[in-house]
């Protein structure tokens, strides 16, 4: 009996000392920025873990990834709900259930809930593929933004981190990054190159952002 109880005390402090950071990244497609989040978390040996995984899409390359990794996921979408009130409500629940201290939006596309974005002030962030006041706001997103970019003759793109507020693409910018235009770029090609440079810059808008919170 002395043994099990001694079990459970040593327990108890391994819960007690840790003092991670809780993250919830919420995805709609493949997940490659979720991937490079997770990996540079192990790699520069961040006080941080990715906890859940919230997605509009119940299969999606982001989902399995969380799933081969054994993170906590979270499908939701308003359909579900009788209510909008209802569906932020229960993200909200699920969220605090996991104890999230951080929100990663990482290709999500659905706006998420003012009530939401309110609790988590400065505690969200976005990742935009381009240079951010340029090419922001509804409608610009993926292969939209970078066709856009080069119908305006742009020499010169990249990619923003940027806190969450409640108009699109439009809270506190967090971390920039350029990437250059090329001649004989099309959307896709650029839109490649932008997102090599996302994957290296949101890891370093999160080592960012939690140096500011110690």
């Amino acid at each position: 009996m002395k043994q099990q109880h001694g079990e459970k005390k040593c327990k108890l402090m391994t819960i007690m000392t840790t003092n991670k950071t809780r993250i919830a990244v919420f995805c709609s497609g493949g997940g490659s920025n979720f991937k490079a989040l997770f990996q540079a978390i192990t790699a520069r040996q961040l006080s941080a873990e990715i906890v859940l995984c919230v997605s509009n899409r119940s299969q999606c390359g982001a989902m399995e990834f969380a799933h081969e990794n054994n993170i906590a996921t979270f499908h939701i979408t308003e359909k579900q709900f009788a209510s909008f009130d209802d569906f932020a409500a229960a993200m909200l629940q699920e969220l605090k259930k996991n104890q999230v201290n951080i929100i990663l939006l990482a290709g999500y596309m659905r706006k998420v809930p003012d009530v939401v974005v309110a609790a988590f002030s400065d505690k969200m962030l976005n990742i935009h593929p381009a240079l951010l006041p340029k090419f922001g706001g509804e409608g610009m997103y993926g292969i939209h933004v970078h066709t856009a970019v080069l119908a305006a003759g742009e020499t010169e793109t990249g990619a923003t981190v940027h806190f969450v507020n409640e108009e699109y693409d439009k809270g506190a910018l967090l971390l920039q990054r350029s990437v250059p235009v090329l001649s004989n770029d099309t959307p896709e090609t650029l839109a490649a190159r932008v997102l090599e440079c996302e994957h290296a810059l949101y890891p370093d808008a999160l080592e960012k952002l939690l140096t500011r919170q110690k």
